[in-house]
């Protein structure tokens, strides 16, 4: 069978990992932390050193890491992936990184023989693990053809948007516009309890509303019953989505993005307070009474 060198087992990627293991391939990991590997291990994965031990033979590498620092590191730093990775190797990167390093790390890998793919997905962390996450490609079509194989296991959606760098262009807007709606429910609910109304009607009505999003049907539930245990998303990594997109469209956009801006600024707070909690919490934030000075 393949082998696929797996690289971030964080929420998203320790279920994609273990699709590969579910499909049969052979699978070398690696994480900073070894602990979040064990399971996998004792399916039957194998312990790489580092990711450049992990890429040992590998037929394709597949990223799932924090951020364009986190992506160079783990494919061209000290220990890289691209240091022992053969020619002719698929270099999948699933990571939520900005388009500029999406680009340069295709000119890199290109560069070093390797076939790069611009792949970050959308969905919860049980549809990594079931395998039904939507993918959105970046990619020459020859080798989204040659990449399909190490793509079906993780997703029941395939969206080739175009060259590289693409599928980074939408995944960018995607969770720009989930950061623009989380913020604005948070606000609008904080505005409904301050001001008194019954939460059961209000959340009955924005369930029911034109604005109801799954992301804002989904977080409504969650902020007014102050639950948020099965965290999904964090507000840190939501911060650094939204500043990546907003960085794209100032080379874009004639006037400034605004709206855009105002929800990077709501998550810098949100980051701030509680950077690895769920991003729903942000309601604990901004719902607190207005305080009227004495003289």
């Amino acid at each position: 069978m393949p082998r696929v060198a797996f690289i971030g087992l964080g929420r998203m990627g320790h279920g994609m990992a273990g699709r590969f293991l579910d499909a049969g391939f052979t699978v070398t990991l690696w994480n900073r932390s070894k602990a979040k590997a064990e399971d996998l291990i004792a399916r039957g994965a194998q312990w790489a050193t580092s990711p450049e031990d992990a890429a040992i033979d590998a037929d394709a590498v597949v990223t799932m890491v924090a951020d364009d620092e986190a992506s160079r590191a783990v494919w061209l730093g000290p220990k890289g992936a691209a240091k022992t990775a053969k020619a002719g190797t698929i270099a999948i990167e699933c990571s939520t990184v900005s388009y500029d390093h999406a680009r340069d790390m295709a000119r890199e890998l290109n560069g070093r023989g390797l076939i790069y793919i611009d792949c970050p997905v959308t969905g919860l962390p049980d549809a990594a693990a079931a395998g039904k996450l939507t993918l959105l490609v970046g990619a020459d079509g020859a080798d989204l053809d040659r990449a399909r194989p190490y793509l079906t296991p993780i997703g029941s959606t395939i969206r080739h948007f175009g060259a590289v760098g693409t599928g980074t262009v939408y995944k960018l807007i995607n969770n720009l516009m989930g950061a623009i709606q989380i913020a604005g429910l948070a606000e609008g609910l904080a505005i409904a309890e301050q001001a008194g109304l019954d939460m059961n009607l209000v959340l009955e009505s924005i369930q029911a509303g034109v604005a109801a999003s799954p992301q804002v049907q989904r977080h409504s539930r969650r902020m007014v019953a102050r639950d948020f245990s099965g965290a999904t998303f964090t507000s840190a990594l939501r911060h650094k989505d939204a500043a990546y997109a907003v960085k794209l469209a100032e080379t874009l956009l004639a006037d400034k993005p605004l709206v855009a801006r105002a929800a990077v600024e709501s998550y810098a707070r949100a980051k701030a307070a509680m950077p690895d909690d769920d991003e729903g919490r942000m309601i604990e934030l901004v719902s607190q009474p207005k305080t009227t000075k004495t003289s």
